[in-house]
């Protein structure tokens, strides 16, 4: 498997049109106009998400005292160590803050299969070969086992590769995302 790393600090934010917050794209999969998108957001003030037609979203607060989404009729208040949270692109969906400014992890999906959670010590799932593997490590390093192979993920990177085979992953590491995408 050839992995890929994608540290954070190495990608321009760019400002969102309603001046709310920066994101920061890790991965656009296959291209530009992809079907996987993996991002950091940078939540600065209260307000609405753009809605996205067609896409399916997984939200993650990595830092901050968390948000007040309101989407869907529902409302769900999620912090740093609340599970990830799949919400429909197109619903309309607000954001109100929780005691400042956050940090967000987001997973946007086109089509397929996708699945996003915490991993906080060991995780290990058996991944079907042509998956999309993805972890972010956040704040601290991770590692990624597969055989009898290791990979060191630095503190605030991104990982991922396609898997050509299917696979026992293993990811150690104490707050960290784990992403498996079946586009």
């Amino acid at each position: 498997m050839s992995w890929r790393l994608v540290p954070l600090a190495q990608v321009p934010p760019t400002p969102w049109a309603n001046g709310g917050g920066v994101t920061r794209e890790l991965l656009a999969w296959p291209d530009a106009d992809w079907t996987v998108r993996l991002s950091v957001a940078e939540i600065a003030k209260d307000g609405p998400f753009s809605r996205l037609a067609g896409v399916r979203r997984w939200f993650a607060v990595l830092s901050g005292q968390g948000v007040r989404l309101r989407t869907s009729g529902a409302i769900h208040e999620l912090g740093t160590s609340s599970m990830p949270f799949q919400f429909e692109g197109a619903a309309p969906t607000d954001c109100q803050l929780l005691g400042g400014p956050t940090r967000d992890f987001n997973l946007m999906l086109r089509q397929g299969q996708a699945r996003m959670e915490r991993a906080d010590g060991l995780l290990s799932r058996r991944c079907q070969a042509t998956a999309l593997v993805a972890v972010y490590a956040n704040g601290r390093a991770a590692t990624i086992g597969w055989g009898s192979e290791r990979l060191a993920v630095p503190p605030d990177t991104l990982a991922w590769c396609i898997l050509d085979r299917d696979e026992l992953v293993q990811l150690a590491g104490d707050d960290a995302l784990w992403m498996e995408i079946a586009p």
